[in-house]
């Protein structure tokens, strides 16, 4: 299953959670147990997360915590800071859905292994957001881009 959590900001897509719950899980053929939350908030209230369990002092747009305790389960809640999709979307000249997807899928192949580390790993993590935003759009037809 796929919970929306809004913190301190909310999420302006909830509409769309049952084709997200479908898209999101179809990343994980052979998972038993699908657990995930996505939990949208503010800058501060991410930048506070990223000081207190990372050790990060900087803004960044999600953070995944993979709370997995078998193989065959994925339990994961993924922290995204609505102020920075909104800013990164704008900075990108793309579709305030598409850069939410993006950062939703994001943490989904953080979680499957993919790091984004390197110049390389950067370019694998783009190709597959991109792959996994054209799966959600033909798995979803109906949804427009600009919703």
């Amino acid at each position: 299953m796929i919970f929306i959590q809004n913190e301190d900001k909310i999420f302006p897509f909830e509409s769309l959670s049952n084709e997200i719950e479908e898209w999101v899980s179809n990343h994980f053929s052979g998972k038993v147990n699908i657990e995930i939350t996505y939990i949208f908030c503010s800058d501060e209230y991410l930048l506070e997360m990223n000081r207190k369990y990372l050790n990060h002092d900087y803004y960044t747009d999600i953070i995944t915590f993979d709370n997995s305790e078998t193989k065959t389960s994925i339990e994961s809640d993924i922290f995204i800071s609505t102020d920075r999709v909104e800013e990164n979307a704008k900075i990108a000249q793309v579709e305030l859905l598409e850069e939410y997807l993006r950062v939703m899928i994001h943490g989904i192949h953080h979680l499957k292994g993919q790091g984004d580390k390197t110049e390389e790993e950067e370019t694998q993590m783009r190709t597959l957001e991109n792959n996994s935003i054209r799966l959600f759009h033909a798995m979803h037809p109906n949804v427009p881009r600009g919703t």
